[in-house]
């Protein structure tokens, strides 16, 4: 009977309003534990879906996907209750993503998530449920002691979930738990139902108990130590082993038998690595990469003819080296998107950027006007974009208005199908000083006492309470007084928790059929856009791909400026950023004097001080300085040498 038993009930930290376990601490405990399987259950998502499910598989334990949701019988019904949810297989899960995007589209007035029963009732296929134990709707038609009530639900959960449908019981030490095993343990032979037995872990050691009680309390607003408050939860929610379950449930083995049977029936596979490109809309007759090869060889005539381009022999070879390129790494479908996008916010008079990134070393991409930058001219290197060598999907980064934003996100949404088109989700995390100060509220320490701890940790982009700790002054107040000790040391735990789902600053998803085929969609209030449940990390690993839309305030501001300028100005002669040479000697003059606060990419204290060291009299140095600028002592090394060399008397220092 070793290892029979499989947690099929668990929230990971991915649940925000609850759960302190972490995807690789779980995967890790599997694997010590010997767990052949394991499920998670997060609360009314499955944002860690592909993190769990790609680890899990890597360690040799079968992962196995589902979800706690809230549901009531009606929109009417005030009362609501929970079941979890097991998808059997990618039907099942495709019945899951719509269900649950259908809620989040949907929300209730108070931005509340539920799903329904006739909606449930409707998309059951492939799923398995668990009763939800005490929080399911047996157990709130048990304390009614409505028989009637107790007969309505059984009979519809056997009548859509048949032979899918188990009797969930716990025993944590809540209240009520023994009570609604007496009943159940009547219903299920009354009703010839099968027990299944859950321990509904929140945390992998019963010593994590105090710190998943401090998260809850910041979720809910609330302190840890408030006589009013009555904690969920208990002790005994850890990750209990085989051995402990089957010792906890000696009396109702098949309860525990259940679990390893309902862990051999989920076996959905979710493809990993393959491409899901976004498609082109185009005529049936038309071929994606011809109609690309002409596009493109039709602009690049066009181009090389604008700008009065002599020696075309150079840019022929790396046009034709670029189209095979990005034909046999079928990516012109997106090099179509892009360039559609692009052009159609430039018709509309909204500002995009001239590019930047790898994408500006593409030919295409200049020739498409998805980038304003001759990469021959420069000597850009197509290879650190696509190169076949090291397969990697295409990623422009491009700029818009970022007061005109949305309408080019609302323009690929209407001209690729809503249903197609998403933002996507990001998590924020609990940073070093905010976690501080959060478990000092928790803890109910005095504000200027936690705000005083806080204050000694840097203002540093990714800072940690662990790097932080190597300062001496906070070193010293951790050492020698205990309060500090104490708040530090559960903040440390807390560290990095995911705390809220909120968007990602630019990328946007579009995929090739619905995506609730790939993820299902969220949103945190009925006036929120839509997200995919996946990050972009996520996203990529399962094909979709990214694009970025990135509202930069600069193209604001110099949009505003030139209409400014030109505003009594006729025509023909209004003034145009073309017309700014790019080695202007009065913007050099500013450079040299590190006046360049606004100035994108040019205005942090690191660069300014290496313009005030380089004096640039000629735009390719910024070129290169921008391109060789990095924190890290590498780069730093190369900035330094490309100073000398400039420096020095009679080198030749651009290439």
């Amino acid at each position: 009977m070793k290892n029979r038993f499989i947690h099929l009930h668990l929230h990971t930290e991915y649940s925000i309003s609850d759960g302190l376990i972490k995807i690789k601490d779980l995967i890790s405990q599997a694997v010590n534990n010997q767990f052949p399987a394991i499920a998670i259950t997060d609360l009314n998502n499955i944002f860690a879906l592909v993190k769990f499910y790609k680890l899990a598989l890597e360690k040799g334990i079968k992962p196995i996907i589902g979800i706690e949701v809230d549901i009531k019988n009606c929109k009417k019904n005030t009362e609501s209750s929970r079941v979890v949810l097991l998808c059997k297989n990618i039907k099942g899960f495709n019945n899951l993503s719509n269900l649950i995007t259908d809620s989040y589209v949907n929300l209730s007035e108070n931005n509340k998530f539920y799903i329904y029963k006739d909606q449930l009732a409707r998309s059951s296929e492939g799923l398995i449920a668990l009763s939800g134990g005490i929080y399911g709707d047996l157990a709130y038609a048990i304390k009614l002691g409505k028989k009637d009530l107790i007969e309505e639900y059984i009979n519809y959960w056997k009548k859509y979930f048949p032979s899918c449908f188990y009797l969930e019981i716990t025993r944590t030490g809540k209240d009520f738990e023994d009570e609604y095993e007496s009943y159940i343990l009547d219903i299920a032979k009354k009703y010839q139902l099968p027990l299944v037995a859950t321990n509904n872990a929140r945390f992998i050691k019963k010593k994590d108990f105090q710190a998943h009680e401090v998260r809850v309390c910041i979720h809910n607003g609330s302190y840890l130590e408030d006589a009013k408050r009555k904690s969920e939860y208990t002790e005994n929610q850890y990750l209990k082993s085989s051995e402990e379950m089957q010792e906890l449930f000696y009396d109702i083995p098949s309860a525990i038998e259940n679990s390893f049977e309902i862990a051999k029936r989920c076996n959905l596979q979710i493809p990993l690595g393959e491409i899901a490109m976004p498609i082109f809309p185009l005529d049936a007759s038309q071929d994606e990469n011809e109609y690309f090869h002409s596009l493109v060889m039709q602009s690049f005539n066009k181009k090389l003819l604008d700008k009065n381009i002599i020696n075309k022999d150079p840019y022929s070879k790396r046009i034709i080296l670029e189209l095979d390129v990005i034909t046999k790494m079928g990516f012109s479908g997106y090099f179509l998107i892009v360039s559609d996008f692009v052009m159609w916010a430039k018709n509309n008079d909204i500002p995009v950027g001239p590019g930047r990134g790898s994408g500006a070393g593409s030919l295409v991409a200049y020739v498409l006007n998805i980038t304003n930058i001759d990469p021959i001219k420069y000597d850009l290197l197509f290879e650190r974009f696509l190169n076949p060598e090291r397969i990697s999907l295409p990623d422009f980064d491009i700029d818009f208005c970022m007061d005109k934003r949305d309408s080019v996100i609302q323009y690929v949404a209407n001209k690729f199908g809503r249903d197609k088109v998403s933002q996507i989700i990001t998590y924020g995390t609990m940073a070093a000083r905010a976690v501080v100060r959060d478990v000092g509220r928790v803890l109910q320490y005095p504000y200027l006492f936690v705000d005083s701890i806080a204050k000694l940790i840097p203002l540093e982009i990714g800072i940690t309470l662990d790097k932080a700790l190597q300062d001496d002054d906070l070193k010293k107040l951790y050492d020698s007084d205990d309060d500090v000790k104490e708040i530090i040391n559960m903040a440390l735990v807390l560290e990095g928790f995911p705390r809220n789902a909120g968007t990602h600053a630019g990328g946007i998803v579009i995929s090739p059929k619905k995506l609730v085929n790939y993820t299902p969609l969220f949103r945190d209030t009925t006036e929120s856009p839509l997200l995919t449940q996946l990050d972009k990390d996520d996203i990529e690993e399962i094909g979709l791909i990214k694009f970025d839309f990135l509202g930069l305030r600069t193209l604001t501001v110099i949009e505003n400026t030139l209409k400014i300028i030109n505003r009594d100005v006729v025509s023909n002669q209004k003034f145009s950023l073309e017309d700014i040479s790019l080695n202007d000697e009065k913007t050099l003059d500013l450079l040299r004097k590190q006046k360049t606060n606004g100035v994108f990419q040019l205005e942090s204290q690191g660069i300014k001080d290496i313009l005030r060291r380089l004096k640039p009299n000629k735009f390719d140095e910024i070129i290169a300085l921008v391109a060789l600028y990095r924190p890290g002592p590498l780069q730093s090394g190369m900035v330094d040498d490309f100073i000398d060399r400039k420096n020095g008397a009679n080198v030749e220092y651009f290439h």
